[in-house]
Parts: C-alpha cells; sequence; structure tokens
C-alpha cells in the first residue's frame, strides 16, 4: 500500500489545467477525489478524463451553498478529508483608473472569500496531520500591468496561509501555497483567466 492509499482530496474548479492535472495525478497515487466546477459539461468532462476513484460536484466556491453541499457529498461518501486543494480563482485586466466596484467584488468574492470558505467549512472533516493547498500567484509579490486587484487578492491568500499555520499547529494540519508564474493554458488565451 503507497502513503496516499485510502485518502481523500477534495479539489475546488479541477475542471482543467493545474487543478485537472494535480486531481488526475492523486488518482493515480491512490487517492480519492472530489472535484468542482462551475459548469455541468466541464466537469462532467474532468470525471471522465479522470475515470475511476472521482466524484464531481457542480458548485462555485464563493458560494457558501455549494460549499455546504460539496461538503455534505464528501460527508456522506467518505467521511473526511485529507487534502484540501483550493484551486478556485479568478483573474481579470484592469487598469487603476479601470477598476469598478463590480471587478473587485468579483475577484475577491472568489479569490479571497471563496478560499476562506472552501477551508473554514472543511476543517470539520478534516483529518489532523492533513494538507491544506492554496492557489497563490506569483502576482502576490510581483507587480504585472493591469493585475494588482488580482494580485491583492492572491496576496491575501498568503496571508491565510501564514494565519493558518498558527491555527491549525495542534491538529498538525499543513498550509501551503503554490504560486505559479503565467502558465501557457487555454485561459491566458483572453482577458479573462479562470481558474
Amino acid at each position: 500500500m503507497g502513503k496516499l492509499d485510502r485518502k481523500v482530496a477534495v479539489i475546488t474548479a479541477a475542471t482543467s489545467e493545474m487543478a485537472l492535472a494535480t486531481a488526475n495525478l492523486l488518482v493515480n497515487k491512490g487517492v480519492y477525489v472530489f472535484i468542482t466546477g462551475r459548469q455541468q459539461n466541464k466537469l462532467d468532462a474532468a470525471v471522465a478524463a479522470i475515470g475511476r476513484n472521482v466524484t464531481g460536484v457542480q458548485g462555485d466556491a464563493s458560494n457558501l451553498d455549494d460549499l455546504d453541499r460539496l461538503y455534505d457529498v464528501v460527508k456522506a461518501k467518505k467521511g473526511k478529508i485529507d487534502v484540501l486543494f483550493a484551486s478556485a480563482g479568478r483573474g481579470e485586466f484592469a487598469k487603476i483608473g479601470e477598476v469598478t466596484e463590480d471587478h473587485f467584488d468579483l475577484i475577491f468574492a472568489l479569490n479571497v472569500r471563496g478560499t476562506l470558505f472552501a477551508v473554514q467549512k472543511a476543517l470539520a472533516l478534516f483529518s489532523d496531520g492533513g494538507s491544506i493547498i492554496l492557489n497563490g500567484s506569483i502576482s502576490s509579490i510581483r507587480g504585472f500591468p493591469a493585475f494588482r486587484v488580482y494580485g491583492a487578492s492572491k496576496a491575501a491568500v498568503w496571508s491565510f496561509a501564514r494565519t493558518w499555520l498558527v491555527d491549525l499547529k495542534e491538529r498538525k494540519i499543513r498550509v501551503n501555497v503554490l504560486s505559479p508564474g503565467p502558465i501557457d493554458t487555454p485561459a491566458l488565451d483572453g482577458r479573462t483567466a479562470q481558474i
């Protein structure tokens, strides 16, 4: 039996790119994976691509009712979480003079609020000694033109990681942040990157 056999992972926004690749990797290592996606057709395609040891739960990580439904499914089917990859995120370009309330609220609702509540709501099912992985970005420390609201939201994710390490120390739950730079994916083809 491998180190990850019988572990249970939840990955938000795992219908494409880095999160889908992570889901595939974990399943190949013996992990049972729950994935989410906002669009049912993309979620169904991701579940089919992974092929086994996966359950897809349609939902938006910024919607608290969708998160509750996700964790209800996890509780009913497996009863625990060993790994959470809070991958859901969104970025849109806007120069400082173009930023609107809607732009700000959209980015922070998913990248900050969604990350916070995805983790908070998972904790009741979380195994001691488990692992939380947050999707950050190099934008949190390096300035990119017209991408500052996104960068600020990812800086908040780093702040969460630093404080949650202290909060979860007694349960030995690890908190890590992945901070990739630009990845050549279909999300970079347009003005909106949805992760």
